[in-house]
């Protein structure tokens, strides 16, 4: 793990800049949804709702995946 020390304007507060590196990583996907909300220093939950007021999913399920369940259980007549 690496450590990440920055300088902040003044009209910057510190917890701010945490839940929007937090995010942006999250969306990148390069951390998980457990790490950015733990980076954020907020529960799971909040870092979710955060997420929805931004609009990015918490989960993101590609379409053709999606498509292609559908077909599954339509075949196997769960749907």
């Amino acid at each position: 793990m690496h450590t990440l020390t920055v300088e902040l304007p003044m009209s910057v507060r510190p917890d701010r800049a945490r839940l929007l590196l937090a995010v942006r990583l999250f969306e990148e996907g390069e951390v998980s949804l457990g790490y950015a909300a733990e980076m954020a220093g907020t529960s799971l939950a909040t870092f979710a709702e955060r997420l929805a007021q931004r609009g990015i999913p918490v989960i993101d399920y590609p379409a053709d995946d999606l498509d292609g369940e559908l077909d599954t259980l339509s075949r196997l007549g769960g749907a």
